[in-house]
This record gives C-alpha cells, sequence and structure tokens, in this order.
C-alpha cells in the first residue's frame, strides 16, 4: 500500500486527496454549469441582484480592498519568535487579531442588510420590530469578540512570564 502511495505521489505530484478535491471541484462547477442559465447569472431587472455582481464585488472586495489589508496588518505586527535579550518566547497577537477581525467581517456581512435597513416594510410586517438596534448589536458583537480574543492573549502571556525559564526551554522545542 505504501509502495503504491508513493508511486501516485511521484508520478502525479501531490497527494490522492488533492486529486479527489480537484475532481470534487470539477464536478460541482459541471453540475452549475449545466443548472444555471445567464437568465440566473444576470437579472436585468434588478441588476445589482445578480449572481455576477456579487461575484465580481467579492472578488474586488478580497483581492484589492481585504487582501493587501491582511498583508499589511502582517507585516506590521511582529512576527512570534524570540526576540534579542529576552529569554522566553514571544507570544504573537496575530491570530488574536485576526480570528475577531474575522468574525467581525463574516458577522457584518450577515446583518448588513438589517444595518442598513433593507427591506424594512418587509421586517417590520413579518415581526413587528424595527431594524434600528441591528447595528448597536453588532457593534457589541464584535467589541465581545474583540474583548474575549483580549482577555485570552493577557492569559496567555502571563501563563507564559509565569513559567520557569528551563521549564520553558524543554516545551518550546
Amino acid at each position: 500500500m505504501l509502495r503504491a502511495a508513493t508511486w501516485f505521489v511521484r508520478h502525479y505530484g501531490a497527494h490522492p486527496l488533492h486529486l479527489l478535491t480537484m475532481l470534487s471541484g470539477f464536478a460541482l462547477l459541471g453540475y452549475l454549469l449545466a443548472t444555471f442559465k445567464p437568465a440566473t447569472l444576470w437579472n436585468p431587472d434588478t441588476w445589482w441582484q445578480s449572481i455576477a455582481v456579487w461575484f465580481a464585488a467579492a472578488v474586488i472586495g478580497h483581492d484589492l480592498l481585504l487582501f493587501p489589508l491582511c498583508a499589511l496588518a502582517d507585516r506590521v505586527l511582529p512576527a512570534p519568535g524570540r526576540r534579542p535579550g529576552r529569554s522566553q518566547p514571544e507570544i504573537s497577537a496575530r491570530n488574536h487579531i485576526r480570528i475577531p477581525a474575522l468574525g467581525a467581517g463574516l458577522t457584518l456581512l450577515i446583518f448588513l442588510p438589517g444595518i442598513i435597513e433593507q427591506g424594512a416594510p418587509t421586517y417590520l410586517a413579518a415581526t413587528g420590530q424595527t431594524q434600528q438596534p441591528f447595528l448597536g448589536r453588532w457593534l457589541l458583537l464584535t467589541a465581545g469578540m474583540f474583548g474575549v480574543s483580549a482577555v485570552v492573549y493577557a492569559v496567555r502571556r502571563a501563563v507564559a512570564h509565569k513559567q520557569p525559564t528551563a521549564r520553558r526551554k524543554t516545551t518550546a522545542t
């Protein structure tokens, strides 16, 4: 079995799961192309509801806005590891900023129609409530995510600071 896997990796160039993932992706693409019609991708009555417009906006939003901001944040935040003159490894703040920022971005995408009060009459008719509290709730949720992340970061730094130097060296390797 190991010999067959080695032969496959040598001739294909990657793990067999890579081939399975690629075949699954192409099968999904084939299904989408077979079932979607041009009218599904482009709605001439309300152009901004078209799938093509949202896809282009997502590509532009990610490639031109979010990715450069993430790369800039990676450059600004210090890399984890040992700093000169310190015996203990530094705890990186990168993921303690990334995770709540990702959560804030995803919840903004979910709550954006409510925040900008899109469909306010329909929402009012269906629930009997207004969409006014959506922005405040999203801001509280975002503050909570960043607050929990800051507490976890502080606890990790405190635990790393209290560990004896000899014990840190054995756990770091």
